[in-house]
């Protein structure tokens, strides 16, 4: 008789990384509220928890940090960001910014997007291919977050080296080791925005720099705080739902004939595939007080890690064929940009890019070949997206 192991969560094992699904399902199954006793924090996975959990903030705090670490942004001496602020604190700061994020207002970067997404699949096309990551999923959402901030285009490759810099740290949890882009950048911003009170133009920066909160001015570090939020979350996000999509469609090949067959899906096959992608693969918030989750008792002060990839293959809520990738699903409701007052701020900018890069990518080479294994994961724990995927036009 044969016995199996207990379920183990390693989110820093690059074998668990390299494929993360399969412990996912085993922990919705076999543990759903488990404990990783060596580092002492919760990690929910099925659905209906993390949807919970997301949505009430009072019980689960974003003020200690997003990570089941240490918050390494306070070793950085810095102001707390608008991620890291629970209501009412974090509405007050957020509804600075929000009318810039809508659907709306989003919309009108269509036509740059699209130009810069097909300029460079169409060198990748003549040359048989290149790296997907590397040529677009990368530069393409640091091109939008520099837009965001009114970096000028002279600057924008200084930017985008800092920007690279603080995007991989962020994402593997290692935000001290981008310690010298943080400085450089957060000293270009501090002289772009002393220009911008001299001289606004529309971009989040300068309404930043002019807005009040309880009826004062920000400060240089809120201002900075807005600009790291915009780096570190308006980056990883789009450029994994644009890897991934890219592995998705190579590796489901059914489902991209539907596209190629019919792009009036392309819209609902973005939603599917922020789903079954899940870039923000997961994050933490700290219980403000005891709380039973299934059974188990939860002190005060506990990390708890949401973890949004699981959520989202969730047979409960998405049906008995929800490890599957179906490009008509129309999933109703996704844990992708999180939910509740932490959803995310640039949630339409990231469905933007898929769309248009997934048009662009099926009309310049709608018979490519995404080659994984060949290609370079970010480092885990919290944003599984590629900074290498070699693709070539036809295969």
């Amino acid at each position: 008789m044969t016995t199996t192991a207990p379920v183990r969560f390693d989110p820093l094992d690059p074998v668990f990384w390299a494929d993360p699904y399969p412990t996912y399902r085993r922990l919705r199954n076999e543990d759903p509220v488990h404990f990783v006793a060596d580092r002492g924090y919760w990690v929910l996975s099925r659905f209906d928890d993390v949807f919970g959990a997301a949505t009430d903030g009072t019980t689960f705090s974003s003020a200690q940090g997003l990570t089941f670490e240490e918050d390494e942004i306070a070793k950085l001496g810095l102001t707390p960001t608008l991620v890291m602020m629970d209501r009412p604190r974090h509405t007050d700061y957020r509804r600075l910014v929000n009318r810039l994020f809508t659907p709306t207002r989003v919309s009108e970067l269509e036509p740059e997007v699209r130009a810069f997404a097909r300029a460079r699949l169409a060198a990748m096309a003549e040359a048989g291919g290149g790296d997907f990551a590397v040529e677009l999923a990368g530069p393409l959402p640091s091109l939008v977050v520099a837009h965001y901030l009114g970096v000028p285009e002279s600057d924008r490759s200084t930017f985008g080296r800092w920007s690279s810099a603080i995007v991989s740290a962020n994402a593997s949890g290692q935000i001290l080791h981008a310690r010298e882009a943080l400085t450089e950048l957060y000293g270009y911003f501090t002289e772009l925005a002393a220009t911008r009170r001299r001289a606004p133009g529309d971009d989040m920066l300068s309404v930043v720099v002019r807005a009040e909160v309880d009826g004062r001015p920000l400060g240089t570090e809120e201002v900075l705080g807005f600009c790291f939020v915009m780096i570190a979350g308006g980056n990883d996000t789009a450029s994994g739902l644009l890897s991934g999509t890219a592995v998705a469609l190579t590796e489901n090949r059914r489902q991209r004939r539907r596209l190629v067959e019919d792009p009036a899906l392309t819209a609902v096959a973005v939603e599917e595939l922020l789903r079954w992608t899940s870039p923000v693969q997961g994050l933490s918030r700290t219980t403000t007080r005891p709380v039973q989750l299934r059974g188990h008792d939860v002190a005060a002060g506990a990390k708890v890690h949401m973890l949004f990839a699981s959520a989202n293959r969730d047979e409960a809520e998405f049906g008995a064929d929800a490890e599957e990738l179906d490009v008509t699903r129309a999933p109703r409701r996704i844990l992708s940009f999180s939910s509740g007052p932490h959803h995310c701020l640039g949630a339409a900018a990231a469905r933007l890019q898929g769309r248009v890069v997934l048009e662009e990518l099926l009309s310049a080479m709608p018979d490519y070949a995404a080659d994984p294994a060949q290609g370079r994961l970010s480092p885990g724990p919290f944003t599984r997206r590629f900074e290498s995927l070699p693709l070539v036009a036809s295969g």
